[in-house]
């Protein structure tokens, strides 16, 4: 699975443009094939912060996906932003759940 994530800081004025244009994107990439998921957030404490995250079934699915029309308008909109943003692209080979919890809750701490 590969995980891609863009931070990006835009001038407030900016703002509720993107995010309108973003959850477009999301709508119509979520249907993508190998698309697992597909979001956009606001972040909390700041609140000019927006974060664009995928998550991507293959390499292959992702590739696709950045030669299409709609990543385009994302690059676009990334070119708007005020300050160099964070764009990465992370492989994750392997996903646990509440079962990590339950393991180390099982452990007892050393005295």
């Amino acid at each position: 699975m590969i995980q891609a994530t863009i931070k990006m800081n835009l001038s407030p004025e900016k703002i509720d443009e993107t995010i309108n244009i973003l959850r477009s994107i999301v709508q119509r990439t979520r249907v993508e094939a190998g698309c697992i998921s597909c979001s956009v957030y606001l972040d909390t404490e700041n609140k000019n912060t927006i974060i664009f995250e995928q998550k991507w079934r293959s390499n292959e699915d992702l590739q696709r996906y950045l030669r299409s029309e709609d990543y385009q308008k994302v690059l676009l909109i990334v070119e708007m932003a005020d300050t160099k943003p964070e764009i990465r692209f992370d492989t994750i080979t392997d996903s646990s759940g509440v079962e990590t919890i339950e393991q180390a809750r099982r452990k007892k701490a050393p005295p």
